[in-house]
């Protein structure tokens, strides 16, 4: 069969790599791409959010068989619903059940109408409210703009000013564009983060091995929130005893809950968990792969994705039995100078001979002129498989000092929390 994946970061790599390596997969279209899938996949030059054109170009297609839509925007602009009116198989979520990630505001309503453990929290779209709220709120705080904001839509604000400042940013500077118009003031949580994607059919939910991101920029978790500097796989936190918790008290009524709003989801629900003294709370929905998460998780996939994906759209995931290597895995973010504010692009990429079982993923490149250079603020994940995370670490640190470019910046404590 021939697949198309919508997207253009590592998350896609990722999904366009495992693909690759099913012996049903004939052909991978990838639009727009970057520079590192244009190896496995062909690319298109599409924008994710031109509807009209990627519609036109899976009808000229005749032989593409699914189309995996991987980003948020078009999830939630209802790229899926699009495909499927035209007649064409989409794994996604439709746009109704999209929201579970496009809008902070509904999944609060959710977690809270059906008793699935999250943050205290008040909503706010009217800015004066808000302000007057923040200035007598007890601090540490979270303000979340509403919308989507590339994963950066979220502050943390330790006393009054940081709070303040965190709102006039998203309501009245529109920061965040149309995403901030509603934000969300949520008590702040401690504990351990973990991440669980789960493949969903609408029946049938079925969690993926976890793992662990660093969202903040610099070492020990300081800087601004990024869409993630790296990301490890297994977390020795996440117990079986965790693990059973979160399937009784979180996953399996959050599919239920969607189901009783009438908001069928079929794809990858995310679900970003924080481990607290009070039991495992749900900081965040995603309603796609997380990027860098995949990067860590399908390296570890031993069943066939497209197998999956098909299972997915055709509601028979409960007849398939998805297995997962005992492996570990790390992979590293290196970002362009900058990032998660102001960064350069257009400077050119220098990969040296890197060891035969490391995986490359592409997030940020493009090819100039037949040369790679950076395209993004994010621009690679270095992701090493190993028998242990510290065996995995090393591996995946030692290939990244062979890749260099000009202003290439990177976390060095990836994977050494666990």
């Amino acid at each position: 069969m021939n697949i198309l994946v919508i997207g253009s970061g590592g998350r896609e790599h990722t999904i366009c790599w495992a693909l690759s390596k099913s012996p049903k997969v004939d052909k991978i279209y990838c639009l727009p791409g970057n520079g590192g899938i244009s190896e496995i996949a062909e690319c298109v030059p599409i924008s994710v959010m031109d509807f009209d054109s990627i519609v036109e170009f899976v009808d000229s297609h005749k032989d593409i068989e699914l189309t995996v839509v991987a980003p948020d925007d078009p999830l939630a602009g209802g790229l899926v619903d699009r495909l499927n009116e035209k007649g064409h198989r989409a794994f996604g979520p439709k746009a109704n059940a999209a929201i579970i990630e496009a809008s902070k505001a509904f999944s609060k309503y959710l977690m809270k109408k059906y008793g699935i453990p999250t943050a205290n929290y008040e909503e706010f779209n009217d800015y004066e409210n808000a302000k007057d709220y923040v200035s007598k709120a007890k601090y540490p705080l979270v303000v979340k703009a509403d919308g989507l904001a590339l994963g950066k839509g979220v502050i943390i604000c330790n006393n009054v000013d940081e709070g303040l400042k965190a709102v006039k940013e998203m309501m009245i500077d529109s920061k965040f564009k149309d995403a901030g118009k509603t934000v969300i003031v949520e008590e702040f949580m401690s504990g351990q983060e973990v991440s669980i994607l789960s493949f969903c059919d609408g029946k049938t939910i079925v969690p993926m091995v976890n793992a662990r991101d660093h969202k903040r920029a610099y070492d020990n978790d300081e800087g601004l929130n990024t869409g993630g500097m790296g990301t490890f796989s297994p977390s020795a936190i996440y117990t079986p005893e965790i693990e059973k918790e979160v399937m009784n008290n979180i996953i399996l009524p959050t599919l239920d809950a969607m189901n009783r709003e009438g908001r069928t989801f079929k794809g990858v629900l995310y679900f970003g968990l924080m481990l607290t003294s009070d039991g495992v709370k749900v900081v965040e929905y995603n309603a796609r792969f997380g990027d860098p998460e995949t990067q860590v998780v399908l390296p570890r996939l031993k069943t066939d994705l497209a197998d999956i994906f098909n299972a997915v759209v055709d509601g028979t995931l409960d007849k398939l039995n998805i297995e997962w290597s005992d492996e570990a895995c790390v992979c590293v973010v290196m970002a362009s100078g900058g990032y998660p504010e102001n960064y350069e692009k257009g400077k050119a990429i220098t990969i040296g001979d890197l060891d035969k079982d490391i995986l490359l993923f592409h997030a940020g490149t493009k090819l100039q002129d037949g040369k790679l250079v950076t395209s993004g603020g994010r621009v690679l994940g270095v992701t090493a498989l190993g028998k242990d995370i510290n065996v995995a670490r090393e591996k995946a640190y030692a290939n990244v000092e062979k890749i260099s470019f000009d202003g290439a910046f990177y976390r060095k404590d990836i994977g050494i929390k666990k």
